[in-house]
């Protein structure tokens, strides 16, 4: 049975490299998971994977079902979760196509179902967040690259913000006085949720462009640049799964 899951977000909606055995379609007591489970191989060790954005990508951030996905792959037996997200890049050397594995995250989202612990039935419970990312899970994605020759940066400060709208120039500049590093929309409540249920939980972040203000010329964000900056990493983040599933 498989152990590890990969949670797929912008540019990873499907897995080129796996090879699928089976999709598994569950309802849980939170609605409808972002799609069905596919269950297959890579590099010969099982794993299951779900499109966060759903098949072609066509669920917008602030209304993925979080709690659903997570309480999904925790119902199946998933331990560990390695989730794909494409962030924008705030600070000095988070260039785009590059790669980065945060070590802390800042939740700026709103009104989203954020914890399993908000029913009249659950005692109140505080989980520690101190370390929002497994250590553990985040070592073996850090020795994987340099093992492989595949640059990364290896811990930084995840913004995560409500969306579907990218960020004003002044609120990137809010973000990086509060010490964010890379800006995404989908890092929280996933994180938390995970911890909830006990699951060593690490992002791959994948940087698809400049933050608002930060690139170069007038700074504006085009979608068309966007896509070709997750197009060349995503052959770097498969590269990356390939190596280091095996070792997990």
């Amino acid at each position: 049975m498989a152990k590890l899951a990969i949670i797929g977000g912008s540019g990873l909606d499907k897995l080129k490299n796996l090879e699928i055995e089976r999709r598994e379609v569950l309802q849980t007591p939170y609605g409808e998971p972002s799609g069905p489970l596919t269950h297959g191989r890579i590099s010969g060790t099982q794993v299951v994977f779900l499109p966060r954005h759903g098949s072609g990508h066509t669920i917008p951030p602030h209304k993925v079902n979080y709690r659903a996905n997570i309480w999904a792959l925790h119902h199946i037996g998933i331990q560990d979760i390695i989730a794909v997200a494409a962030v924008g890049g705030i600070t000095r050397g988070m260039a785009p196509a590059t790669l980065a594995f945060p070590d802390q995250i800042i939740d700026y989202t709103w009104g989203r179902e954020n914890t399993f612990f908000d029913d009249d039935d659950s005692a109140v419970t505080h989980i520690d967040f101190t370390y929002p990312y497994c250590i553990e899970l985040r070592r073996k994605l850090i020795e994987t690259t340099r093992r492989e020759g595949i640059t990364a940066i290896e811990r930084g400060t995840y913004g995560a913000t409500q969306g579907p709208r990218l960020e004003t120039a002044a609120e990137i500049d809010r973000l990086e006085r509060d010490g964010c590093d890379m800006v995404g929309m989908t890092g929280m409540p996933e994180a938390a949720l995970a911890a909830e249920k006990g699951m060593c939980y690490a992002s791959c972040a994948v940087v698809a462009n400049w933050a608002a203000g930060r690139g170069e010329g007038d700074g504006h964000i085009t979608m068309e640049e966007i896509e070709v900056h997750l197009k060349n990493a995503m052959t770097k983040v498969r590269g990356l799964l390939e190596a280091v599933i095996p070792a997990l």
